[in-house]
């Protein structure tokens, strides 16, 4: 069949929005019509090689739709399911789904890599197979995807607003209450209030933080926060540290959760001098994959025990944790329709990561 999908061709060049050739699923894969697709700070990173990925590629890997097609083999999804597309799959049987971590499965290695998780493609253009973001490709009409990306969610539940839980609200607020740990009556300080860090603050007050520092060089989105739940905001590092010194009369944060549009070496350093003993800074930010050096004190590590913690996914379970997400989104404790700034056509993806980058949007979202 043929769809409308935006391509990334090259580095640094611009989505091109075009026809292109789709094949039907394979062996335990299913087609979605897409309903909306969340416009998240990692498909930038393709452009930008900071998240290495074959090209070319059809963008996008926070979406939810409905399944028109199951292919061989798949009996747990039926045609008219309503569905969020993880951008993780999980085959629940490897040792890491075995051990509750499903963030972490095996077929994750796949998601970088362009192809389908059987190694061939189902994108075709210009004479030549397409890559597909998270092997999700959810910036198309249509998409065909693996099963074990595919999350049933009740009929009830709007598509536009599931589709962010795909990727960028599980792994904001994973980032607070899993990795994070935060716990009732902590402090805990957001460096970064985009459309990860917004969800990383709804996730230290859900959990019942007392002190919630939101840190931004955006005038607008530290205003946003406190809509969200933080309880005070920051320019800088240095207006957070005096803060959070006033705040917890010098024992500083036990959480500091870093989701910058891009994760630097500095900002380890900025996050260990923001929590006081046995603080967590929790990496979440991608960085570029050469950089390979951090400025941290060892001194704080050692005789304050501070630890710094990697971050995949929230360290969420997709099959349980995106079904929290739309439970407590129902229930009025989580904000799913605040996040989304602004709506696009597909055809003006790229002027909403244009709008992305001069800070205009918390969350861009692509309505088929």
């Amino acid at each position: 069949m043929k769809t409308k999908a935006a391509v990334l061709w090259g580095l640094n060049q611009k989505w091109e929005i075009e026809e292109v050739e789709l094949d039907g699923p394979k062996e335990r894969e299913v087609l979605v019509k897409l309903v909306a697709s969340g416009l998240c700070h990692s498909d930038d990173h393709l452009v930008t090689g900071d998240m290495p990925m074959q090209l070319p590629a059809v963008g996008g890997h926070e979406g939810a739709g409905v399944v028109v097609e199951v292919g061989p083999g798949v009996g747990e999804i039926e045609v008219g399911d309503h569905v969020v597309l993880s951008f993780i799959p999980a085959c629940g049987r490897c040792r890491e789904c075995a051990r509750g971590m499903s963030n972490l499965c095996e077929l994750g290695a796949a998601i970088v890599l362009g192809p389908q998780l059987d190694g061939t493609h189902r994108f075709h253009a210009r004479g030549q197979g397409l890559g597909q973001m998270c092997v999700l490709g959810t910036f198309s009409e249509y998409t065909v995807v693996p099963a074990a990306s595919v999350v049933k969610v009740d009929k009830d539940i709007p598509l536009d607003k599931a589709a962010l839980v795909g990727c960028g609200v599980t792994t904001g607020y994973g980032a607070a209450v899993r990795t994070g740990e935060t716990q009732d009556g902590d402090t805990v300080v957001v460096m970064g209030v985009g459309g990860l860090g917004m969800n990383a603050v709804q996730g230290a007050r859900i959990a019942g933080a007392r002190h919630i520092v939101a840190l931004d060089p955006v005038a607008y989105k530290r205003e946003l926060a406190t809509e969200f739940g933080a309880t005070h905001a920051a320019a800088d590092v240095e207006e957070a540290q005096a803060i959070v010194t006033d705040l917890t009369r010098g024992r500083m944060a036990d959480v500091c959760v870093v989701t910058t549009d891009n994760a630097e070496g500095v900002h380890v350093g900025q996050g260990l001098s923001l929590v006081g003993k046995r603080g967590r800074v929790v990496m979440t930010a991608i960085p570029h994959p050469t950089d390979t050096s951090v400025d941290m004190s060892l001194f704080d590590l050692t005789l304050y025990e501070k630890q710094v913690r990697g971050c995949l996914f929230g360290s969420s379970n997709p099959r349980h944790d995106i079904f929290r997400m739309l439970d407590l989104y129902q229930s009025g404790l989580l904000k799913l329709d605040e996040l989304v700034t602004r709506q696009y056509t597909l055809d003006d993806v790229n002027q909403g990561y244009e709008d992305l980058k001069d800070g205009r949007n918390l969350r861009g979202l692509i309505r088929f």
